[in-house]
């Protein structure tokens, strides 16, 4: 049983499948690429032809040359991977899959927000529904927010959204005042300070890493902060050999394989719940990854105004990218 459905019973999957094998079956059948995110479960992170962060996601998203694009994240990451390729198909193994950040942001009220500062520029982080994106004037991931923030001239004011904890971050990192709309992410404003300190506490030699969707009183306790794909490489290369992880708890997963021979320590939530995990990227199952790719849905689609106009600011930070590479 998944959310209550039986995803073995008619038109489902024959119980007797190796979905694994079935998979690459079928992968090789579509001509399709499997994209996941780092936070997605180890099964799913283990066949994904691509495991990254937004940033290298996208990448692959406007590279592939596949027919299909199977996208095991957010909602918002395959409306990306449309927005990239509207010839393809791109479907979501479940369409629940939504975003804590991109919903704090409905594009009715954000317009007003930008509305009612005349003469800004809007810089998006990647994490916003396609409507938003197609509102701004570039998008950035947490990779580049600074990089992007840096391109506008030091008079030009700018509104920075939907996240304010990455937001406040990149004004620390540039020096640069910026408006910033007041989202956050569910899972990266729940780190207790508290029993952050029991655990350094406990162990004293242990690095401590953090995403900068992080609030900054949990900031400001990190010895590295990056991206999921930075604190990976910090974890591969650090000389360390204990590391107190705060992101969400999907890393912990490649870092691992990455670096079969440090300890790692997922950062401690309020309460007792597991809310360091991702409530919605751990709605993608390996079953519905599978249906996904046999029946091609449940298929993303954006409409055509919204999707030239989103494409805009997406191309702008893509190809900024690249000239810095």
């Amino acid at each position: 049983m998944a959310d209550g459905l039986d995803l073995y019973g008619e038109h489902g999957i024959d119980p007797s499948l190796d979905l694994f094998d079935e998979i690459e079956r079928l992968k090789r059948a579509r001509n399709a690429i499997i994209l996941a995110h780092y936070y997605q479960e180890p099964d799913i992170q283990d066949i994904a032809d691509y495991v990254g962060d937004s940033l290298g996601l996208s990448r692959q998203a406007a590279e592939t040359d596949c027919d299909v694009i199977v996208f095991a994240g957010v909602h918002f990451m395959a409306e990306t991977a449309k927005i990239l390729n509207p010839d393809k198909t791109v479907v979501l193994p479940d369409l629940l899959a939504g975003c804590s950040l991109a919903d704090a942001c409905p594009p009715d009220r954000f317009q007003a927000f930008i509305d009612a500062h005349p003469g800004h520029k809007v810089v998006s982080y990647i994490n916003c529904s396609a409507a938003v994106k197609a509102m701004s004037d570039v998008i950035c991931t947490s990779s580049n927010a600074a990089d992007v923030v840096r391109l506008f001239p030091a008079d030009q004011p700018l509104i920075f959204a939907p996240d304010r904890n990455l937001g406040a971050y990149v004004q620390r990192e540039t020096g640069r005042e910026m408006v910033l709309w007041q989202g956050t992410c569910q899972v990266h404003e729940i780190f207790s300070e508290k029993k952050l300190m029991q655990l350094k506490v406990q162990h004293p030699d242990a690095a401590v890493i953090a995403h900068p969707e992080c609030e900054p009183h949990i900031l400001r306790h990190a010895e590295h902060i990056g991206s999921t794909s930075s604190l990976l490489g910090y974890v591969k290369d650090s000389d360390k050999r204990e590391f107190i992880v705060l992101t969400e708890a999907g890393i912990l997963h490649q870092m691992q394989k990455s670096a079969p021979d440090k300890t790692l320590i997922a950062g401690p939530p309020e309460g007792n719940c597991a809310c360091n995990e991702c409530p919605h990227m751990r709605r993608n199952t390996l079953e519905k990854l599978y249906l996904a790719l046999r029946d091609l849905k449940p298929a993303i689609e954006v409409p055509e105004h919204i999707r030239v106009a989103a494409l805009k600011p997406l191309a702008r930070m893509l190809a900024k990218d690249l000239a810095a590479a």
